[in-house]
């Protein structure tokens, strides 16, 4: 389920594109880009961001809507503004394309839940991520992020992004996060298992984890059989609760298979119980291309 590293080839065109800042500057007859209005939506300043890079392949869009001193913590790609530019014609060779699922915003960060095509720089043809874009001044400033190859097939029958899209029940965001948060502090790391009806609905729980089935029962299943071959999940620490409406995302810690991980877990909330999960797990690297961190 993790993600490979970065061809090496194409780490070696990031780097090239970086050490020279070639195409980070506008071509001659450019005409900039007037300054972005403070009041469009955080949202949709991730939407053109994204957009920029893997639609467009846009130098002007990436420059439009990045911030210059773009902090990245993919553990693959230095971070930057350059390495973005110098990706871009990568991407556009290889025809890669993204389609988002479900989006949400908590301050100045922003969720996207995204699936790419022609990915193989990724790491498979297709994969499942989440992708956390920090707002400021109308650009993208920072960016968090964690990538699964996208399964063919999972033990409840779902995908890895079908389900419900909308955000609703805003009123309710400050309690399904602490909701989750409880769940994951008395649940995840095992402070008060037994209390894992008072989180999770018995009646409807659908699961989008590749290995898991739907259901209580699905997820009792799962982790028995990864305790009965010594291999359970352990998570150490809570980075970020994100949440707006019914979606809450977890972004935490730990580790799996004798490996430090990145666990991104996504519930939907109704009427005060978990009743949908989806997640992407990632090996965290020894080495990274900068100094910043997967978190």
């Amino acid at each position: 389920m993790n993600m490979k590293k970065l061809h090496p080839i194409v780490i070696a065109l990031i780097l090239a594109a970086t050490a020279m800042n070639v195409s980070a500057k506008a071509p001659k007859n450019h005409q900039p880009h007037k300054e972005i209005k403070m009041e469009q939506s955080q949202k949709q300043v991730a939407i053109n961001a994204v957009n920029a890079f893997f639609k467009d392949y846009s130098v002007e869009g990436i420059n439009t809507y990045f911030a210059k001193d773009y902090i990245q913590h993919n553990p693959h790609v230095p971070t930057g503004i350059e390495p973005v530019i110098g990706f871009a014609p990568l991407l556009k060779q290889a025809g890669t394309t993204t389609q988002n699922h479900r989006l949400f915003v908590d301050g100045d960060l922003v969720v996207m839940h995204n699936t790419y095509d022609n990915a193989e720089a990724f790491g498979a043809k297709k994969v499942v991520t989440f992708d956390i874009f920090r707002v400021a001044n109308g650009k993208v400033a920072e960016h968090w992020d964690a990538i699964n190859p996208l399964a063919d097939t999972t033990a409840s029958g779902r995908t890895q992004v079908d389900g419900p899209t909308q955000v609703t029940d805003l009123d309710k965001t400050q309690a399904n996060k602490t909701l989750v948060k409880n769940f994951v502090d008395d649940v995840l790391f095992g402070k008060a298992p037994q209390k894992i009806t008072d989180y999770i609905s018995t009646t409807e729980y659908h699961q989008h984890n590749v290995g898991i089935k739907d259901g209580l029962d699905g997820l009792n299943e799962a982790i028995g059989q990864l305790i009965a071959a010594n291999n359970m999940f352990k998570y150490s620490k809570v980075h970020k609760v994100l949440g707006e409406g019914n979606f809450v995302l977890t972004v935490s810690e730990g580790e799996w298979s004798g490996k430090p991980q990145a666990f991104y877990d996504l519930f939907r909330v109704q009427d005060g119980k978990i009743v949908e999960h989806w997640d992407v797990v990632q090996e965290i690297p020894a080495q990274m291309a900068h100094g910043n961190g997967m978190f």
